[in-house]
């Protein structure tokens, strides 16, 4: 028996939907994550990221993957699909 399956990374495709907070003190306008979807593949995270930026209430919206090791629970960092509307630059992510 192999345990070559369990050493594999573990890829993880994400759309993640911005909405944008009040001002602030500063009176900037600031954005929030508003919803999360996991999906199976590439195609339908980037799917629902175009379809979520379309809707008035939300500002942006990424589709990534990510991988994590299965053995150290560790995540690396995201690879973006696709970057719609107002997201936040990648350092604040």
């Amino acid at each position: 028996m192999s345990n070559s399956d369990e050493s594999e990374a573990k890829v993880h495709y994400i759309c993640q939907t911005y909405v944008e907070q009040k001002p602030g003190r500063d009176g900037q306008a600031s954005l929030k994550i508003g919803k999360q979807f996991q999906y199976s593949t590439a195609s339908e995270a980037q799917n629902r990221a175009e379809r979520e930026a379309q809707l008035e209430d939300c500002a942006g919206a990424d589709a990534y993957m990510i991988s994590e090791d299965p053995n150290s629970g560790e995540v690396g960092s995201p690879s973006f699909l696709v970057r719609l509307g107002n997201v936040p630059e990648f350092d604040d992510f």
